[in-house]
């Protein structure tokens, strides 16, 4: 049921136009999750036009409240532009007293503190309503109690119009994708998916993309909701895409050049400043020779509002395209078939969607953990299929915390895939992410048949990663300091199951993943990949993070993430920042990176005599130069698959890289007297 209060309106008029404010009253605001509506009508107003000349300035409310983070705040215009005043802040304190939005502020009202006394900047642009439409008429504050049992009331409001308001964000083209969602007046809920249209335009690299343009890459139907937990309460809200057919059905379809699927997620950026935190996270993960989500930048707008900047990208799912493993219907349920497949992973859960684990993390025996069901998932999963992924890890746990743990044929190598927990761990840990070890971890088992062991991996969600939170000391520290994998000190919302804790106890493991993160850090963790690919994200964003800094204004705020240290008030302090935070990280790990690598020295120890590639990165040709006889030049991608071996008998040649994939490749050179040494070329 729907409220309607119409407000009693009081005129104050000053010469020339230069200030009028409209006051109403409110009333009582429920707290059963419907919308509320407190209308003014404006009337008389000189101007009637509201341009970026004369029109609205600032709102201004006084709500009586018992647990603020309920009320979601919207100002509807007489033409139905909406902008967003604020939602979910405040938390469980009270009332907003004398609070003002105003686009011209010095503070945003996310970052303020009940009873939010003063003038604010609203969570969206208040000059969007200054669009040339007649400032006559209704205008209606909506307030939606999203949570029941504190209901409250509307004490008073106010608009004031005068001169020099701020002017409406327009949005007109990009070097970006466009992707473009109307949603025919419906509000985008967390649950479930409403139906709607979807738009993208996409003209290719070096082209500008125009709100005008022909859709050219979808043009069609999708269901469209709110996903995450902690992300959904941040002001941009993160969007789960289902793209279907007219009739309402799932349609696969390759979204910017991604595989085709029907499952979409559009990943907000807000809580990530420099927008790559987890694109740099999968793609290292993938350039380990491992499966990881794919993206693509663009820029959103939902029923003509401009959102920000967004990643399009893939959500994890069992697909020859992502997560490759075998089909698992409802009829399998015997033999090889019933081995696999299955995705399991560690995350928030409930008493239908997960199991406890038999185990407690070694060093906190006093903690539970629970593994959820993912693929199948807890609605198609038949008991026959629970029980088998359940002996399974139980078998796995048993081999792990067993006195023989360490027996390639008996402990836990029998029953893990030891590289991709390696490369898990390494990614995890080079941006010490903070979820990596207690939720958002996702692990695979494939049918017997194929593969016996659990896999490790997609790594997923990194807008912790990346920096110095305020999140126990493991990453409070601004030196580069601790260990993720302990998170377990830290008292987790969800509990890790410290695996990582039993394997440092194995020689043999810190060995091997000592080998592993040093031959890494020779290629892709270097910092010259790293920051390469940092400016070269840096490059593509640059246009678009000045309008997503407009419509979010939050650079030198401490938003999302509780961060410690200053904030840069620039994109490019941003970044400056990002590249020393993983400088000082990798200096770290380099000097306590347990086990030692004694065959690594050797493996790739660079010979004395000078030796040039140029140029490095290149997008084809590529010189070698030697000061002494070469005898051979090998090359292999960064799985370490050989794609090229010249046998020579001078000191230099050119390759042909044209027809490789981009991408980092390793050059091995032999000389003459034997010695050998590598370089890193980077194909773009």
């Amino acid at each position: 049921m729907k409220h309607f209060f119409t407000c009693l309106m009081l005129l104050f008029s000053f010469l020339n136009g230069f200030s009028q404010t409209y006051t109403g009253t409110g009333g009582s605001i429920t707290d059963d999750g419907q919308p509320n509506y407190y209308i003014i009508n404006v009337s008389g107003m000189n101007p009637a036009i509201i341009n970026g000349s004369h029109g609205l300035l600032s709102v201004c409310l006084d709500i009586t409240h018992t647990y603020d983070s309920d009320l979601d705040v919207k100002l509807i215009a007489p033409d139905g532009t909406t902008v967003l005043l604020f939602s979910g802040i405040g938390g469980g304190d009270d009332n907003f007293t004398g609070t003002c939005l105003n686009d011209s502020a010095a503070t945003m009202i996310s970052t303020a503190t009940a009873p939010f006394t003063g003038t604010f900047i609203p969570m969206d642009i208040l000059g969007n309503v200054n669009n040339g439409q007649n400032g006559n008429g209704n205008w209606t504050l909506k307030i939606t109690d999203t949570y029941a049992a504190d209901a409250g009331t509307l004490n008073n409001w106010s608009l004031e119009f005068g001169n020099n308001p701020s002017a409406p964000f327009v949005m007109d083209s990009s070097n970006l994708p466009l992707v473009l969602i109307n949603t025919n007046g419906q509000e985008i809920p967390n649950e479930p998916k409403i139906t709607a249209s979807m738009k993208i335009i996409d003209n290719g690299p070096g082209n500008y993309n125009h709100i005008t343009d022909v859709a050219n890459a979808y043009d069609g139907s999708i269901g469209i909701e709110i996903r995450g937990s902690y992300s959904a309460s941040l002001p941009q809200k993160p969007y789960g895409v289902e793209t279907r057919d007219a009739l309402g059905n799932n349609l696969d379809v390759p979204l910017l050049g991604m595989p085709s699927e029907n499952d979409w997620i559009l990943f907000a950026l807000y809580n990530d400043k420099v927008f790559m935190r987890n694109t740099l996270a999968h793609k290292l993960f993938e350039l380990s020779g491992h499966y990881a989500t794919h993206s693509r930048f663009c820029e959103l707008l939902v029923n003509n509002n401009y959102l920000g900047m967004y990643l399009l990208m893939e959500k994890i799912k069992r697909d020859k395209h992502r997560v490759d493993i075998s089909k698992l219907d409802a009829d399998d349920n015997a033999g090889d078939s019933l081995t696999g497949g299955y995705i399991i992973k560690i995350d928030y859960h409930d008493a239908n969607n997960s199991w406890l684990s038999g185990f407690s993390p070694v060093d906190h025996s006093n903690l539970d953990v629970y593994f959820v069901y993912e693929y199948p998932d807890q609605n198609t999963i038949t008991t026959q299929q629970k029980l088998y992924i359940q002996s399974f890890m139980e078998s796995f746990e048993n081999a792990l915390y067993s006195s023989h743990f360490t027996e390639p044929a008996t402990g836990y190598r029998a029953w893990m895939d030891v590289p991709s927990f390696i490369d898990y761990f390494i990614v995890n840990e080079v941006s010490r992410n903070n979820d990596g070890f207690k939720k958002s971890w996702y692990m695979s088992k494939d049918k017997d048949s194929k593969d016996k062991r659990l896999n490790f991996g997609p790594v997923w969600d990194f807008d912790w990663a990346w920096k110095n939170i305020n999140e126990c000391p493991i990453f409070a520290a601004t030196d580069g300091s601790g260990w993720a994998y302990k998170i377990n000190d830290c008292g987790p919302d969800v509990n890790s199951p410290g695996w990582a804790v039993r394997l440092m106890q194995d020689s043999t493991f810190t060995h091997q993943l000592n080998c592993r993160y040093f031959t890494l850090r020779q290629t892709i963790l270097d910092t010259a990949y790293l920051f390469s690919y940092i400016d070269s994200v840096h490059m593509l964003v640059e246009q678009a993070q000045a309008r997503h800094y407009r419509k979010w204004p939050i650079l030198g705020i401490n938003v999302g993430t509780p961060e410690i240290g200053p904030q840069p008030t620039t994109y490019d302090g941003e970044i400056t920042k990002f590249k020393s935070w993983i400088s000082d990280r990798l200096a770290w790990l380099d000097a306590n990176m347990p086990g030692s690598c004694p065959d690594l020295s050797v493996a790739v120890s660079q010979d004395d005599s000078f030796i040039r590639v140029f140029p490095n990165p290149t997008g084809g040709l590529v010189f070698v130069e030697s000061e002494a006889m070469l005898s051979k030049i090998e090359l292999f991608d960064i799985t370490g698959r050989p794609v090229l071996n010249i046998d020579m008998c001078n000191s230099s040649t050119m390759i042909d890289l044209t027809a490789l994939q981009n991408g980092v490749y390793i050059l091995k050179y032999h000389h003459k007297n034997g010695s050998t040494g590598i370089q890193k070329i980077i194909k773009e």
